[in-house]
């Protein structure tokens, strides 16, 4: 296999990862805070945070990098307007999910705390929740469109 096959399999993989995982979190963070059990949301949110520092950063880390290894590797002149445009959607995405971490952090000791103290969820988190809801639709759509930029390379 060459090298650019092998970092092309790689980066789709990791860009799978990616995704699926920040779908996935999506997805069991809201079924747990609508459940409105302090437990759930506890134990859910603490695998969210660490699924989050474990696998969401290695990759996000990684997309960048082997992308601009593949960009070199093909010979592309790093200036098309798909590249830039991907690149430009990865920064939305990213500069939307760093303030959804730090609120998942923020939700994950506030459930810790109302669990250990038997109390209800403060409604700060609920205002924490409806940002990180809102924060979650631009980093969604931006990767959709870079898997489509991605794809179709577009001139």
């Amino acid at each position: 296999m060459s090298a650019y096959l092998l970092l092309k399999t790689l980066h789709i993989l990791s860009s799978t990862i990616l995704f699926g995982l920040g779908a996935g979190s999506a997805y069991y963070a809201l079924r747990a805070w609508r459940t409105g059990k302090v437990e759930v949301i506890a134990v859910t949110f603490r695998h969210l945070v660490f699924a989050d520092w474990a696998f969401t950063t290695t990759t996000a880390i990684f997309q960048p990098l082997s992308g601009l290894g593949l960009v070199l590797l093909a010979g592309w002149p790093p200036h098309q307007s798909w590249l830039m445009w991907s690149f430009g959607l990865y920064v939305l995405a990213g500069m939307c999910w760093l303030p959804v971490v730090w609120l998942q952090i923020r939700v994950r000791n506030m459930a810790d705390r109302a669990l250990e103290e038997g109390t209800a969820m403060p409604m700060k988190a609920t205002v924490y929740m409806r940002w990180w809801f809102g924060l979650a639709w631009p980093a969604f759509f931006s990767f959709m469109a870079i898997f489509y930029l991605m794809v179709a390379k577009p001139t």
